[in-house]
């Protein structure tokens, strides 16, 4: 029986699409609409994510504008953002939200470089996690017999390969993410 790795291939892609959707979210000095993502206000009882009630748009480098669908809300949206995790105030002139993103300080650039160097080791944790419940199966296999010992010495190599391979992945977004930080 060989061992099949589109199963884990396909577990570890989801961890990296997490973690690229988490890298999105740290913002930088540049506009960009992903530090809503994860923003959410009342709206008749049910929480409901800003860019679902919102055309969000870059109005230029380092502004995003907010423009509600339904003008009620915009209040409610205004509070969202400011007890958020965004760390910026909205600007508020009565029909749209305006974010003005600041100039990163160099020390505000650390600190996010290394933000991003956790968020790059809880993703490789994700990932070593895979790995060893993939082992745990393929050790299970072995003790059903299921697999012989070299079909087991072979699988363990396919995924500690496959391991490495989203590792040096992970490794490569954290590293460009870093660079972007450094480079504004």
């Amino acid at each position: 029986m060989k061992y099949d790795s589109k199963a884990l291939e396909s577990r570890m892609q989801k961890a990296i699409t997490a973690y690229e959707n988490n890298l999105a979210d740290v913002r930088a000095s540049q506009a960009n609409a992903g530090v809503l993502n994860r923003v959410t206000f009342d709206y008749y009882g049910a929480p409901t994510a800003i860019k679902d009630m919102a055309s969000i748009s870059v109005s230029d480098a380092r502004t995003l504008v907010i423009t509600p669908y339904d003008k009620s809300t915009l209040k409610a949206m205004e509070k969202a953002i400011q007890i958020s995790d965004v760390g910026i105030n909205p600007q508020n002139d009565g029909t749209v939200l305006r974010l003005v993103f600041p100039q990163l300080t160099e020390e505000r650039r650390k600190a996010l470089a290394k933000q991003v160097k956790g968020m790059g080791e809880e993703a490789k944790v994700a990932l070593r996690n895979i790995r060893r419940d993939a082992m745990d199966d393929v050790k299970k296999a072995k003790k059903d017999s299921t697999m012989t010992e070299d079909e087991v010495t072979a699988a363990e190599k396919v995924i500690q390969d496959v391991t490495d391979k989203f590792i040096k992945q992970v490794d490569v977004l954290t590293a460009a993410k870093e660079k972007e930080l450094m480079a504004i």
